[in-house]
């Protein structure tokens, strides 16, 4: 484990100095790798440091998420990457894609794998199991950690738009949803050292909206742009700020021919450029008379 800035601190910087909200999700499949690399387990690290080259000035932070590189035995390449990351985009942020829920001395070792063994700058996890399941990575108070609030997929809302039966110490908080109260939490109660975000999804814009009633600083990463069909404009107005917009599959994937890395560069600089042209129409908007 190396020593370095606060991911918040990185993240702001990254962002400042390319210019983008945009984070590129590294969720690399063999079987659409360009040839010759196609159903090539092998060659993750090389299409990913690929995109990575392509596209450095243009993200503020890169997400790889472990399951494609775990369920092939390649965190070793996972480790290449890391450091690949660093040396090609330094001050850009990594996020360890994991979204890690279990508590107490497992939690401490999941702790331990993505910040000590993969060295990432922050971490996806869950708050299911309540405080204990988030404590253990407060340990890292450098290292950032977003939450899982209001998610992207569909079946989200089979849980996280449940009304809330208040008890007589909660009853001041008024009518809120579950993913309201696992906001207020993560971004109040068990925000110790400021290290806190949310994830929250692109496909309830509405929802992105309650979030920041309740945590309205808090950085929010935030799926669902691009192969899941989010609303961009409605996103980026009710996100107002600290949010980071993930694409993965749509920069990855963006030519499945020779000129991926081309392409992936392409993709990536147009959604830069229309995050940032959704950010400013939103600005006038907020402060028009």
């Amino acid at each position: 484990m190396t020593s370095r800035n606060p991911f918040t601190f990185q993240w702001q910087e990254a962002a400042e100095r390319n210019n983008s909200a945009l984070c590129v999700g590294l969720d690399p499949e063999p079987s659409r790798f360009p040839a010759p690399w196609t159903h090539d387990p092998l060659r993750l690290y090389d299409f990913c440091a690929a995109i990575v080259d392509a596209t450095a000035d243009l993200v503020c932070a890169y997400k790889p998420q472990i399951a494609y590189f775990a369920a092939l035995g390649a965190e070793g390449q996972l480790e290449r990457l890391v450091a690949h990351i660093r040396k090609t985009a330094p001050g850009v942020p990594v996020i360890l894609d994991a979204k890690r829920g279990d508590i107490g001395a497992t939690a401490q070792q999941y702790a331990r794998e993505a910040f000590e063994r993969f060295d990432a700058d922050a971490l996806t996890v869950s708050p299911y199991m309540g405080l204990d399941s988030i404590e253990p990575y407060l340990a890292y108070p450098e290292r950032g950690l977003f939450v899982l609030c209001r998610t992207s997929n569909p079946g989200g809302a089979d849980l996280q738009t449940l009304p809330i039966a208040h008890t007589a110490a909660t009853s001041h908080l008024g009518d809120e949803l579950l993913f309201e109260r696992v906001a207020r939490l993560a971004a109040l109660d068990w925000n110790r050292h400021g290290q806190n975000g949310l994830v929250a999804g692109a496909t309830n814009p509405a929802d992105i909206e309650r979030i920041r009633a309740v945590a309205p600083q808090a950085p929010l990463l935030i799926p669902g742009i691009g192969a899941q069909g989010g609303d961009l404009a409605a996103t980026v107005r009710a996100a107002r700020g600290h949010f980071l917009i993930n694409a993965s599959r749509s920069v990855l994937y963006a030519s499945s021919g020779r000129d991926f890395v081309d392409a992936a560069r392409r993709e990536a600089r147009r959604l830069r450029d229309a995050i940032n042209q959704e950010a400013h129409a939103a600005a006038r908007a907020h402060s028009a008379p």
